[in-house]
């Protein structure tokens, strides 16, 4: 793919994923946990005392040091396993791009794998635990990871959305194509066993954008418009056929498309959808995060 392909379908993916209701954000890791700190630090069982340093760096240091001392009494608390993971990344979102080291993924990794073991059922843990291995060039163990969610649960448009962008970093679409295709072929019948399991529009749109990402665009725009057809109260085909559109030069076709898009997307999405559509299609407006 080229530079302008890559960017424009890391822009469509991550885009329309948010508005799926499923996103996976540039930054996963960082901001993955933000409820979760205030649980973990409002629960007893792993709580740390306040830190009377003013630095917030000292004062993260200090909780990372209070979990780790809960944890060798306890390694299995969870409240503390949790407290340690969104310790630790909160000092890798104070770092710079440039600054973050393996090591400190490493550390991110160590209290998720525990997660993963202890709440199998939790996927999120295991999608979070992929994109990190992903992160330190562990592709293989990212893959794995991604595998054992889809194993249980096919339509988990997290782990499929990750899956995917690792196919396409390894330069296998077609992989990519596959999953997807085979995902929906089986949707029905999945869906028929756990009602709602697999969210066919948020797949087929997924689908969309591979096909987009490789300039095959007669099939971008036909799995669009077949989810706009089995859905037209549906606002995400609608605004990814918006994108490869306006992407592709033709503004004024666009338009009607984006308007429907926000007319049909729930309130909290409407300006985001207004932004893409005024947005200069060489210099897309970042991505919101979930």
């Amino acid at each position: 793919m080229s530079q302008k392909g890559n960017r424009w379908m890391v822009q469509v993916v991550l885009f329309v994923a948010v508005l799926a209701f499923v996103g996976v954000s540039v930054v996963p890791l960082i901001t993955a946990f933000n409820d979760t700190q205030r649980q973990t630090q409002n629960t007893t069982t792993g709580k740390v005392a306040p830190s009377p340093a003013s630095d917030p760096k000292s004062k993260v240091e200090d909780e990372v040091r209070g979990y780790e001392l809960v944890l060798q009494r306890e390694p299995e608390n969870q409240a503390a396993l949790k407290g340690l993971l969104q310790a630790r990344l909160q000092l890798l979102s104070q770092k710079g791009k440039g600054e973050i080291q393996p090591a400190d993924i490493q550390a991110v990794i160590e209290p998720l794998e525990k997660l993963v073991k202890l709440n199998p059922e939790q996927t999120k843990y295991a999608v979070l635990l992929a994109q990190a291995k992903q992160q330190i060039g562990d592709k293989e163990g990212a893959a794995q990871a991604y595998r054992s969610v889809l194993a249980t649960k096919p339509g988990d448009i997290e782990a499929l959305q990750g899956m995917v962008a690792l196919l396409l970093s390894q330069k296998r679409p077609e992989a990519a194509i596959g999953l997807l295709q085979d995902t929906l072929t089986t949707s029905t019948q999945v869906n028929k066993i756990q009602p709602g399991s697999v969210d066919a529009i948020a797949v087929q749109v997924l689908l969309g954008n591979v096909y987009a990402s490789q300039k095959r665009y007669t099939q971008a725009f036909s799995i669009y418009d077949q989810a706009i057809k089995s859905d037209a109260k549906d606002f995400r085909p609608v605004l990814a056929k918006a994108l490869l559109i306006k992407e592709q030069g033709k503004i004024e076709e666009a338009k009607p498309l984006f308007d429907k898009a926000a007319t049909l997307a729930p309130a909290q999405y409407k300006d985001q959808i207004n932004q893409q559509a005024t947005a200069s299609p060489t210099s897309p407006t970042a991505s919101p995060k979930p």
